[in-house]
Parts: structure tokens; C-alpha cells; sequence
């Protein structure tokens, strides 16, 4: 009797360690791409004291490292962790290359400086018409301005997303990955009108993705008291990490480093801290519900293949019976 209440604990723990096994080989986030903006040569938008290219390696930094604890059985791969220049088509290109299933991109914004006038007085301008014995003098009175600029007060967060009329680019690079990696069973050759039919269907699919993890990160964002400014796209200028990557992408606008006081919160421990938690706690809910999606689409098709089993079954039996 002993022996079989030992025995069931055991089963239920081998159960639930299969189980976790299980989820963990079927996750479709195996390796997240966390990419610092700018760098190098390339500095980005720079505040009073502190430059984009340096806040967002510190940033990109600690995401990567809360991700690594938080995720340890996923594979976080950083674009670049010192300062250094790396053209944009380079980082797609690297986290293509490194099979990445996400790919996050952190940088600050700016917002050009208002530009002011004030007229402080007139100043005579003489100017001349005709010419010969009709050329005649003229004068004019023209206003003298004062112009000068003061900070532009825009603050918050943003996150981008590809722009939907760049989806060719997308579609591009996710023939690519069909092609490379061959990791999709019976889909056409990329070159084919059905091979393009298919990579459009995908970028649709990463498309929603990116927005899904746009949204749950402005969310957190939300929740921690920064302003808001949503998910956004940039149509009249498109971003290439976002639509050469062949994953779920997004490009995280953590705040204005021309507005002096967003530039303090970023530059202190208590803003990036709680930045890239804000970032962190996003990444694991969107891989989570990505899990249990697959987990539910697992569980539907093991029990419809079920349903087919057994259908035979009863039909091998009922003309089996028939022909007794």
C-alpha cells in the first residue's frame, strides 16, 4: 500500500517535468534579438548631456539581462554590447542570420527645439526700379526680428511597428528564411507567385505579432506611469530593422532625451530600471500567450487526429462485422 502512494506522487512529478519539457521544446520564442540603437560614428539624438547611442546600450543591456533570468531556457542575443558603429542593414542582417523567432529595439526620441520670432524694430531698404531715365528710388520699411529656440516639452513612450506599405520588404526577407532554413514543410518556391502568395500570408502573421507585443508593451509602460503615445508606424520614412527582419519585430521609443527631465529619468538607475522591466514583463506575457496558443492548437489537433482514429476504428469494425 506504501509502495503505491510513493508511487503516484513520482508519476504526477514525471508527468508535470514532461510537461514542462514539452512546452519549453515547442515554444515558437526560442531566440530573442535585443538590438541597442545607434552606436559608434552614430550617435542618434543627443539631450543636454547624454547622447541615444548610450542610453540604449545601457538599456538594451539590463533587458538583456532580465530576460536571461526570467527566460533561461530562451536565447537572448545582443546586436551590440559595447559602442560601436553598426549600420542598420548590419543588424538585420545579424539577427537573421542568428535564426531570431523576436527581435526588440530600443532608442530614445527627439523632438526638434520651437522655433520663436519677435519683432524689435524697422530698418530701411532702398531699392531701385526702371531703368535709364525712368530708374527711380525707392525706399521700404521691413520688420527686424528677434528668432530664437527654446526645448521642445514632448514626452513619452512610443512603439513602432513596420509600416504596411513596406510589407515587399517584409515579405523579402521571410522568402529568405523559407529558403535558408527550409523550416516550413510544403511551402512553395519563394520565387513562385505562390512562393510570394505564401511570405505576404507570413508577414501577415508577424504583423499581428509585432502589434500584439507593441501593445502589451506600451501597456506596462501605462502601468508604471509614463505617457503613452501607443503603437505607431512610420509610413513616410521606413525603418529597416523592422521590415528586413524575418521575426515579429518592434522598435521601442523610450522617451524624449530632449526633454530635460525624460533625459534625467533615463539616464538614472530608477528610469531604466524600470524601463526595462516595463519591456521585460511585456516580452514574457507575449511569449507566454504565444505558448499556450500553440499549446491549445497541440492539444485541438491531438484530439481531432483522436476523433479520426477512432472514426476508423469504428468503421474497420462495422464492416467487419457486415461481412461476418
Amino acid at each position: 500500500m506504501k509502495k503505491k502512494i510513493i508511487a503516484v506522487p513520482l508519476i504526477l512529478f514525471s508527468f508535470f517535468i514532461s510537461l514542462v519539457c514539452s512546452s519549453q521544446t515547442k515554444s515558437r520564442i526560442k531566440t530573442i534579438i535585443v538590438d541597442a540603437g545607434h552606436g559608434g560614428a552614430d550617435q542618434g539624438a543627443r539631450g543636454s548631456y547624454s547622447t541615444e547611442a548610450e542610453i540604449t546600450l545601457q538599456l538594451a543591456l539590463k533587458v538583456g539581462a532580465l530576460l536571461e533570468k526570467e527566460l533561461p531556457a530562451t536565447k537572448i542575443i545582443q546586436t551590440r554590447t559595447t559602442d560601436i558603429t553598426q549600420p542598420v542593414r548590419e543588424k538585420a542582417a545579424f539577427a537573421n542570420e542568428n535564426n531570431g523567432d523576436l527581435f526588440i529595439c530600443i532608442h530614445v526620441n527627439a523632438a526638434a527645439g520651437i522655433r520663436h520670432s519677435k519683432v524689435t524694430g524697422y530698418r530701411t531698404r532702398t531699392y531701385y526700379t526702371g531703368k535709364g531715365k525712368n530708374r527711380k528710388k525707392h525706399t521700404k520699411k521691413q520688420p527686424v526680428y528677434k528668432r530664437w529656440t527654446t526645448p521642445n516639452p514632448r514626452y513619452g513612450t512610443g512603439t513602432y511597428v513596420w509600416a504596411a506599405d513596406r510589407d515587399v520588404h517584409k515579405a523579402d526577407a521571410v522568402s529568405e528564411r523559407f529558403e535558408s532554413e527550409g523550416e516550413l514543410t510544403g511551402i512553395p518556391d519563394p520565387s513562385t507567385p505562390e512562393g510570394a502568395i505564401a511570405s505576404r500570408l507570413w508577414v501577415q502573421k508577424y504583423f499581428k505579432n509585432s502589434v500584439r507585443l507593441a501593445s502589451m508593451i506600451e501597456n506596462e509602460f501605462e502601468k508604471s506611469g509614463r505617457k503613452s503615445d501607443g503603437v505607431l508606424q512610420r509610413n513616410e520614412k521606413g525603418i529597416w530593422v523592422l521590415q528586413a527582419t524575418n521575426m515579429p519585430a518592434v522598435l521601442v521609443e523610450t522617451g524624449f532625451i530632449t526633454n530635460k527631465e525624460e533625459e534625467d529619468y533615463l539616464n538614472s538607475e530608477k528610469g531604466q530600471n524600470e524601463t526595462a522591466n516595463a519591456i521585460v514583463k511585456a516580452i514574457v506575457n507575449f511569449k507566454n500567450v504565444l505558448d499556450n496558443l500553440r499549446s491549445a492548437a497541440d492539444i485541438s489537433n491531438a484530439e481531432a487526429n483522436k476523433d479520426k482514429q477512432s472514426l476508423s476504428s469504428t468503421s474497420s469494425k462495422s464492416a467487419s462485422d457486415q461481412n461476418r
